[in-house]
């Protein structure tokens, strides 16, 4: 007999994050070469800044290069396993929790050579106002000619697709344990409404049984025209993008050409 059961709320699924990772990023130098050619553009010894680190892999390959290494999520479970893996590889990472808008009581203005903001996150900010103050954020804390990394899922094809169930057609083998992923689309009928994403986890062991963690996510997607716009206005210049509406997903690099005078166009925060 199969026994089910759901167990809800981020610090739960933190603790099963690796299921969402490709098996090709799931080693912490596999993550980081995935950005080679980004990373070649940095100093030696730069500073780097993952303002959305997930479970750390990234962020633990970037300190294995070398790199001054700081890593912030909004989750507390997210920052305690980024930190449990900085530990077993023996990787120098500083860990701290912090959402986006404040990242600036954190840390300096003009701080970091390159940050990343990656792993489709951007779209937990809420709305445009929301994103356009953790872009402003990210943007300070780059040193003049630095560079902010942004990955994204291509939203124009999420929505076309509609209200959905996505149910993976094979098992993922993590620690010795297999899984299957689910993911749950809520898309709401205009683009600046809150959309609504549930991702479950649905771990087999050995005598069958299942164990399921769920997280139901609040989304604000938006238009790739729209995060050009923004980036713009928080002085960020695009220098690389991979945008293709028939992709999945793509990348931006954008560079920092304003040191002052972007703070005020999200408004105050709160």
């Amino acid at each position: 007999m199969t026994e089910v059961v759901v167990v809800s709320g981020y610090n739960a699924l933190a603790e099963v994050y690796e299921w969402l990772i490709s098996d090709a990023k799931l080693a912490p130098a596999e993550f980081a070469a995935s950005f080679d050619e980004v990373l070649s553009l940095l100093p030696s010894n730069a500073h780097v800044l993952d303002c959305s680190c997930g479970t750390g892999q990234l962020a633990v390959g970037l300190a294995g290069l070398g790199m001054h290494v700081v890593a912030t999520d909004a989750s507390e479970a997210m920052v305690r396993r980024t930190a449990e893996l900085s530990e077993e590889f023996g990787a120098s990472v500083r860990t701290v929790r912090a959402d986006w808008q404040e990242l600036p009581d954190h840390f300096d203005d003009d701080t970091f050579d390159m940050v990343f903001c990656v792993g489709n996150s951007l779209h937990h900010a809420e709305g445009a106002r929301g994103r356009v103050a953790a872009l402003e954020s990210m943007s300070r804390l780059l040193r003049r000619g630095g560079r902010l990394v942004l990955t994204s899922r291509t939203w124009e094809l999420v929505r076309a697709r509609g209200s959905r169930l996505d149910i993976s057609d094979r098992l993922v083998r993590r620690n010795g344990r297999d899984a299957v992923v689910v993911y749950r689309w809520d898309i709401a009928p205009n683009w600046e409404d809150e959309h609504h994403l549930e991702i479950a986890i649905a771990q087999v062991d050995t005598a069958g049984s299942v164990l399921a963690r769920s997280e139901l996510l609040s989304s604000w997607p938006y238009r790739y025209e729209e995060l050009e716009v923004e980036l713009h206005r928080v002085g960020l210049q695009t220098e690389m993008s991979t945008f293709n509406l028939e992709a999945e997903n793509y990348m931006v690099v954008a560079s920092k050409v304003e040191t002052t005078g972007s703070q005020s166009v999200a408004g105050p925060r709160g």
